[in-house]
């Protein structure tokens, strides 16, 4: 009897083993499949191959621009949290997109600006990012090392600009999309910064040199605000209206050059016939900010343009990198200074606002241009 009891206990024991093996096959094959199905495999503009959900709802956006990006293709409201630019109280905001978005300044905090996340705030967060769209990856944090602290996946993307570097922002955008399910508003994007550089091409003085003044842009910021020296050789606005760049000649094909600090002598030598004064520079206080040099200095009171008073302000070209729209914005604007007859149909304003709400979801050039500065974007500047 006992032998013929324990010979039972051993079947059923041996049966009990034998099933819970079949059941465990059983989920393996049934779990795996399906986990295969919730991820996908992106490659970022670096060509690093990432592994993210098949539905990213909830992302961060690190580095400059990255969330300037998310904002055009109108996915802001999936953000979690932000960096710490964002959230500064500042009495000048030069960057369209947050001034259009306020609310960004009520999200969590993420890490520093400039790539400079930390781990334990985005480990800490609820909801939880399922993404981070990482630009200026040589900026900061290692995006690999954020990615192996928090597990979670980190895409690079390469900025690109207006002119030289357009196809790289042209595929950060479609990457975007790709990710968000935005596709099409991706495409949207890029037609619509097509047909704008196209119209303004179209307007501008190519194929007409003699129309073409020698121009100035003053004031560039780079890493904050600076002066009359600092400029930028490849202005875009400059390239699309086929004005001469009185800076032009520091920048070439081979070796693009968008921001340089130039000797006062230089900018003597060239003496430009109109300066277009950014206006980021007026956030420097006493003699530094541009304005203030061309209205004191004696050696740049003896340029042409400061003695004719062609010193016109325009929308800052950087501020957390490329503003796009005040780019193209500028662009209309400076055409219709310098060829009032082929932008009389044009009021720069409306359009710097038209171009602004379609980018960002509402209009905001106005209210940074009122920001404490007297309007001085897209108006005569008194030099002297």
């Amino acid at each position: 009897m006992q032998d013929s009891a324990q010979q039972r206990y051993a079947v059923h024991k041996g049966v009990s083993i034998l099933c819970c093996f079949i059941l465990s096959a059983f989920l393996l094959v049934s779990v795996r499949p399906l986990h295969a199905e919730q991820v996908r495999t992106i490659e970022d503009t670096a060509g690093r191959t990432v592994q993210i959900p098949q539905d990213v709802e909830r992302v961060i956006c690190s580095g400059p621009g990255a969330l300037r990006l998310l904002t055009y293709l109108q996915a802001q409201n999936r953000i979690v949290a932000v960096d710490s630019i964002e959230k500064r109280d500042s009495p000048m905001d030069m960057r369209p997109y947050a001034m259009a978005n306020p609310q960004f300044k009520d999200y969590p905090l993420f890490g520093e600006f400039r790539g400079q996340d930390n781990p334990e705030l985005i480990a800490a967060l609820e909801p939880q990012p399922q993404v981070i769209f990482r630009t200026y990856p040589d900026m900061g944090k290692d995006p690999e090392n954020v990615q192996q602290k928090t597990g979670v996946p980190v895409l690079v993307l390469g900025y690109g600009n207006l002119t030289y570097e357009r196809r790289q922002l042209d595929e950060s955008l479609r990457l975007m999309g790709r990710v968000l399910g935005k596709q099409d508003r991706a495409e949207e994007v890029i037609g619509y910064l097509d047909r704008v550089i196209n119209d303004l091409r179209e307007r501008g003085s190519h194929g007409r040199p003699a129309e073409s003044p020698r121009a100035y842009l003053a004031g560039v910021a780079s890493r904050g605000p600076h002066g009359v020296r600092s400029t930028n050789p490849s202005y875009p606005p400059f390239q699309f209206l086929g004005v001469e760049n009185a800076a032009g000649e520091l920048s070439t094909k081979e070796s693009p050059l968008s921001q340089a600090t130039v000797a006062q002598e230089k900018i003597l030598l060239w003496d430009p016939e109109v300066i277009f004064l950014d206006i980021a520079s007026l956030q420097l206080k006493g003699g530094g900010n541009a304005l203030n040099q061309l209205r004191n200095d004696p050696a740049y009171q003896s340029l042409s343009a400061v003695r004719q008073n062609e010193v016109y302000g325009v929308f800052p070209y950087n501020y957390y990198t490329n503003n796009f729209e005040s780019i193209l914005a500028n662009a209309y604007y400076i055409g219709s200074v310098l060829y009032p007859e082929r932008f009389s149909d044009i009021d720069p304003m409306h359009k710097a606002e038209e171009i602004c709400t379609f980018l960002n979801g509402s209009p905001a050039m106005e209210d940074i241009n009122s920001q404490g500065m007297n309007n001085p974007a897209f108006s005569r500047l008194k030099v002297r």
